[in-house]
């Protein structure tokens, strides 16, 4: 089972530790080239102008800090991504808490798709930054359109019979995996006869979902199985593909 997980805005800030190694970092063989080329733009971005770097990169003037942290990247303090990232979603995931074994599991099983690092690993160590996939970098253009290009060759590599991702639409732009064996985590409301799509409770559920996954005794390999693991927690729906090139969707239903 591979579970592929967005990263989050908002980040902790390690204490201790050392700067940036991009040779230590998961995939370096395929992406330091492309990541170092993004590190390279958002740096100029950030150091640059104020207000011309707070709109390419769509921050507010209150989040003017963002730019002093995007600017000393290479030289800031680095920790485990799966602790740099502390958004909702990784906070229900709450790592910290986990088993050991289900922590073991985590570091092969999870990936995350990262506008600054293109993949990452749990405990690849990285400094807290702000850059969405949203963004369009000079000379770059889209991130998602740019990493599209240095992510299925190492991500397509990644052996694993299951795929569940968790990501949003503007991170599945950067790595469609193989919709054979993918299913895609939607997150619905329910009241009555009527379905509303929720988004902090989608990011809040995709991390719990993402928790009970790691604390099973065996990862599920299929569809099927993935279904029936849920449905002891959950109200599951499993959309089956239109066609060959859609993914499988795993509606988890909440009731409102």
């Amino acid at each position: 089972m591979l579970i592929v997980l967005p990263p989050s805005e908002a980040k902790s800030l390690p204490t201790s530790g050392m700067s940036l190694a991009p040779a230590s970092l998961s995939f370096a063989n395929e992406l330091t080239i492309p990541r170092a080329e993004v590190w390279k733009r958002l740096i100029s971005v950030a150091s640059g102008p104020k207000n011309r770097a707070l709109s390419t990169l769509g921050l507010t003037t209150g989040l003017a800090d963002e730019l002093i942290r995007n600017s000393n990247l290479r030289s800031a303090l680095c920790g485990p991504a799966i602790k740099i990232y502390v958004g909702v979603l990784y906070g229900a995931l709450d790592w910290a808490t986990l088993s050991t074994v289900a922590k073991k599991r985590g570091e092969s099983e999870l990936l995350i798709v990262s506008a600054l690092f293109g993949a990452l690993r749990p405990l690849d160590r990285i400094p807290a930054y702000r850059l969405s996939m949203q963004v369009k970098l000079p000379k770059i253009g889209p991130l998602g359109s740019y990493w599209k290009k240095y992510l299925a060759q190492p991500l397509d590599a990644v052996e694993s019979e299951l795929i569940v991702d968790m990501r949003s639409q503007t991170y599945l732009r950067a790595w469609a995996p193989n919709p054979a064996h993918t299913a895609h985590v939607r997150v619905f409301t329910e009241k009555g006869a009527t379905r509303s799509v929720v988004s902090h409770m989608a990011k809040f559920t995709r991390g719990q979902i993402t928790r009970s996954l790691l604390s099973l005794p065996k990862s599920p390999k299929n569809i099927g199985e993935l279904s029936s693991a849920l449905g002891m927690d959950y109200q599951i729906d499993v959309i089956e593909p239109k066609s060959a090139r859609e993914p499988y969707f795993l509606d988890v239903i909440l009731q409102a």
